[in-house]
């Protein structure tokens, strides 16, 4: 009777149509695949029942963040080899049945009735594995039921707060003393996390060409860090505008301990309802990813009539690949059930024209995905630097959740699966007078 790793090996082979790239430890200790690197540890029959009933990223993300599944070794590794199983979407050959399995396509001659016999295979192999075949029940980190419609003010205000308000010590835990949550700027080999979060402020502020007197709206301001650097370090009135609460308590407290308070305010407001202007620069930097592509228009309408003519825009914004069905798009399980509710990525084209069309000239695109796969990576190394204390903070499943985004996301930059760009737009006057330096000086 072979061993439960040798079964679960098999299985693997038959949805991938290959071997398993990975080894496997089952909850009896028995191990099978390849003898090298990392080994998937598959804890309990539950886990099985996950994929089973989820099969794909969301039954995998259920397994890790509940515990039921495991990595022991490096976890990169792991991930990279287990594209083929646990986030596997598209089958080598055929369709996918409910547990994954590649589907035998009916072929001349072949009995209809003998293709599926092969396809369900796998399915009695697995429940042969599963023990009781009920679904077990979503962590408790999952997102549930939402309510209200999709980007509407109340529920992007929930989506917000699930995500951010989790604890500020969480987040300074991950994010260190610069406690910036985006893509920092690796100017030179030797800098730190700080190092390069400080770089990127100065970059943003200087594609703004920020100065003495000017107003400055940083939507989406997160815990300060922007408002804080651009009052201080350019001379600049700054409001800075978030939904959550923990977010807004705490940057207001540093404000506060900077001896800013009358340059910079922070308030806890939708950019939609925020009519504040003229500004004579805004920064955006991570948030646009929250609006979705039915909202982004009315995203830059709004940022565009917020500012005086000649002032910028600098939109700092995650993009995805361009799919080759834009219409039949659908967002990542795992990213929209345990980290970013709601969240919808853009091809930076598509961003680029509906920045045309309310009227910006665009005038730089500077992508630095390279860079956001250094600072996910040293993210993830504050993350495990801190042992239980994330856990401890929030729940060892959002500690976990945290661990695999952050590792997975790393890996999508580094391998070109998605991107991230800054994007200097100008409301250029009618004059055509843009303002911008006649050289690309940044």
């Amino acid at each position: 009777m072979p061993h439960t790793a040798d079964r679960l090996a098999t299985l693997a082979g038959q949805v991938l149509g290959r071997p398993t790239p990975i080894r496997i430890r089952a909850w009896d200790g028995s191990e099978a695949g390849p003898p090298d690197g990392p080994a998937l540890v598959v804890r309990n029959r539950r886990a099985l029942r996950r994929l089973l009933w989820k099969p794909g990223e969301l039954g995998f993300a259920r397994g890790w963040v509940s515990g039921d599944l495991d990595v022991d070794g490096d976890l990169y590794d792991a991930l990279d080899r287990m594209v083929g199983i646990a986030l596997h979407r598209e089958p080598p050959t055929g369709s996918t049945t409910p547990t994954g399995a590649v589907a035998a396509r009916s072929e001349p001659g072949r009995p209809a009735v003998r293709a599926a016999l092969d396809a369900l295979r796998p399915m009695g192999a697995a429940l042969a594995l599963t023990g009781l075949p009920v679904p077990p029940p979503a962590p408790a980190e999952e997102v549930r039921r939402r309510r209200g419609i999709l980007h509407s003010l109340r529920r992007d205000q929930e989506a917000i707060r699930y995500h951010y308000d989790v604890g500020n010590d969480f987040y300074a835990l991950i994010l260190g003393p610069s406690m910036v949550y985006s893509c920092a700027y690796w100017d030179r080999p030797d800098a730190t996390l700080e190092d390069a979060q400080r770089a990127k402020l100065d970059l943003v502020c200087r594609k703004l060409a920020l100065g003495p007197g000017m107003r400055l709206l940083d939507v989406g301001c997160g815990w300060g860090s922007m408002a804080l650097h651009a009052a201080e370090h350019y001379g600049v009135q700054v409001v800075g505008i978030t939904l959550s609460y923990e977010q807004a308590e705490l940057a207001r407290k540093r404000v506060s301990e900077a001896g800013l308070t009358g340059r910079v305010e922070i308030r806890i407001q939708d950019y939609r309802e925020h009519a504040d202007g003229p500004y004579d620069a805004i920064s955006s930097i991570g948030m646009a990813e929250h609006v979705g592509r039915t909202g982004y228009r009315e995203y830059a309408d709004i940022l565009y009539e917020l500012l005086d003519s000649g002032g910028r825009l600098l939109n700092h914004q995650i993009a995805r690949r361009p799919a080759p069905n834009e219409a039949a798009y659908h967002v990542d399980e795992f990213i929209d059930r345990y980290v970013f509710p709601d969240g919808e990525l853009a091809p930076v084209g598509s961003t680029v024209s509906v920045l045309e069309e309310a009227g910006f000239e665009v005038r730089d695109v500077h992508a630095l995905r390279e860079h956001y796969a250094t600072t996910l990576r040293a993210w993830v190394a504050n993350l495990e630097a801190a042992g239980d204390r994330p856990a401890r903070l929030t729940s060892p499943g959002r500690a976990r959740v945290w661990r695999l985004y952050m590792a997975a996301s790393a890996l999508a930059f580094e391998q070109n699966r998605i991107g991230v760009n800054q994007i200097l737009a100008v409301r250029t006057p009618a004059s055509g007078y843009s303002g911008m330096p006649p050289t690309r000086t940044l």
